[in-house]
């Protein structure tokens, strides 16, 4: 059993969820969004940020943090608060201890809904199946548990991958090996 923190990080608001994942289960413990105002400079907006995934990651103790890799939009400076506001997410785990895990939107939304190019309501609706909420989540607290959901399910399919492979590389090396002594034997 292992508790999941999935960051859908924003300057203004950065959602969160965290779920208990048992093998390939999943089960919803939390969610909910840091929201920052207008009012504030950005280097406060990025420390509310910093404070409230670190008060997140202490109330919960998460094994490990999965976060959405940043990605250029609409423009070069929503793209830079966003990576501000994911580094501070970033550092607040690794200061705590927890791995950083990151995955493209796209793989996030192939993971839940099965479609790359899924609309926000789609997720939380996927969200909310899968986790078998009785209602949506808040936009930004389903993509938090989307991202969390799709750490789970890829590190689930690793571990498969990486011992069913663990044969199949030995054989390739077995069969590599008798190749190479029956070319030198000509």
């Amino acid at each position: 059993m292992a508790l999941i923190l999935g960051i859908d990080p924003g300057s203004r608001v950065t959602g969160y969820g965290i779920i208990k994942a048992v093998g390939n289960h999943h089960e919803y413990v939390a969610s909910g969004c840091i929201r920052t105002t207008a009012k504030e400079t950005l280097a406060e907006r990025l420390d509310v940020i910093f404070q409230g995934v670190t008060q997140i990651i202490d109330e919960y103790v998460p094994r490990e943090l999965a976060i959405e890799r940043i990605f250029m939009s609409r423009s070069a400076d929503s793209a830079l608060k966003l990576g501000h506001a994911r580094g501070v997410a970033m550092v607040a785990a690794v200061n705590q201890g927890l791995p950083v895990f990151e995955y493209e939107a796209r793989k996030i939304k192939q993971a839940v809904v099965g479609n790359g190019a899924a609309t926000k309501s789609q997720i939380q609706h996927m969200v909310m199946t899968l986790l078998k909420l009785p209602s949506r989540p808040q936009e930004d607290a389903a993509d938090a548990l989307a991202i969390a959901i799709c750490h789970v399910n890829t590190q689930h399919n690793l571990a498969k991958i990486s011992n069913s492979s663990t044969a199949v590389i030995g054989t390739n090396r077995f069969r590599r090996g008798r190749f190479a002594e029956e070319t030198t034997k000509k």
